[in-house]
């Protein structure tokens, strides 16, 4: 019988971390082999998307010797009020809306927060085009957004429409799908790469664990150009290591009159002297937005991460 020999890597070869299986890491290499790798005990933190170092021990498996320094992280809360890196290096993430379910903008808004923080750019997708309905509500909302500066794309995973535009976004970036449940992100996702179930098998069968092994988020290859990552779940854009300041900067049309405030640690509710609240209501900015601001800052508040940050430089 003839053994096969482990992947020919230079010393410690750069990887880029797919997936957790369980607990170790599938790590595809620059030649496209993917590694089952455990990491040295001193790396507590590895995340999808890391570009990482590794060392190939067989044909299939490798171990984690160094994590590269990454240009943006997201959080979720871990034991022991620590945070934990669930995907890292992402550049865009687009928030998933649809008619119907019924718009979360709460929701929407502490995605777009907390990207901002991060220092990653956010748009939304409006799924479902095709299916009409009512709109009213949902078209007050989107102008909102649009004039705060976020690209609004309007899409469906069923009809094909908008794919082509959404394609030449995602295009040479790693991006992220996000938003509530029931919107077609998953739809979505397999629009945009038609070979996922595939990628999902050959994880499973790397992992000896079975299909369903990936339990945090999964990197992906676009076609042609670009990475996407999927999430099951929206725990990243919780607001760990966030504080008001934060929050307040999170609502990027706030920055403008933030510098106009009377007091430095104004908070932008009932506050004396308050540009944010005399823009509000001169029409200058959204009035739901702001509500929504308040809201966003006392769940802040009862999460107890308003002291956790240092404010944005």
């Amino acid at each position: 019988m003839i053994e096969r020999a482990a992947p020919t890597l230079p010393g410690d070869a750069i990887g880029l971390v797919i997936a957790h299986l369980g607990k170790s890491l599938a790590v595809e290499t620059a030649r496209g082999e993917l590694l089952v790798c455990q990491s040295r005990r001193r790396i507590i933190d590895v995340a999808v998307g890391d570009r990482v170092q590794v060392e190939a021990t067989s044909p299939d498996s490798g171990v984690v010797t160094a994590v590269l320094p990454r240009s943006t992280e997201l959080l979720r809360p871990a034991r022991g009020g620590r945070t934990r890196t669930v995907a890292a290096n992402i550049q865009h993430v687009w928030v998933v809306l649809a008619v119907a379910p019924e718009p979360d903008f709460l929701l929407v808004d502490q995605i777009l927060a907390v990207s901002e923080h991060r220092g990653i750019a956010g748009g939304l997708l409006i799924n479902k085009v095709d299916l009409g309905g009512d709109r009213t509500r949902l078209d007050v909302e989107v102008r909102n957004y649009a004039a705060a500066g976020y690209p609004v794309l309007e899409v469906s995973a069923r009809a094909g429409v908008g794919l082509a535009s959404l394609q030449q976004r995602l295009h040479s970036t790693c991006s992220m799908l996000a938003g509530q449940s029931g919107v077609g992100k998953s739809s979505l996702t397999n629009a945009l790469i038609p070979d996922r179930s595939l990628r999902v098998n050959e994880l499973s069968a790397k992992s000896g664990l079975g299909r369903h092994t990936t339990t945090t988020a999964t990197l992906y290859h676009l076609p042609g150009s670009g990475d996407l990552i999927d999430s099951p779940g929206v725990t990243v854009f919780g607001l760990a290591q966030m504080n008001g300041r934060d929050i307040a900067h999170g609502y990027r049309e706030f920055r403008d009159f933030i510098g106009r405030c009377r007091f430095n640690d104004c908070r932008h509710l009932d506050d004396m002297g308050c540009a944010v609240r005399e823009a509000v209501a001169a029409g200058h900015l959204s009035e739901a937005r702001h509500a929504r601001y308040r809201k966003l800052l006392e769940k802040g508040v009862s999460a107890a991460f308003l002291t956790s940050a240092q404010p944005p430089g």
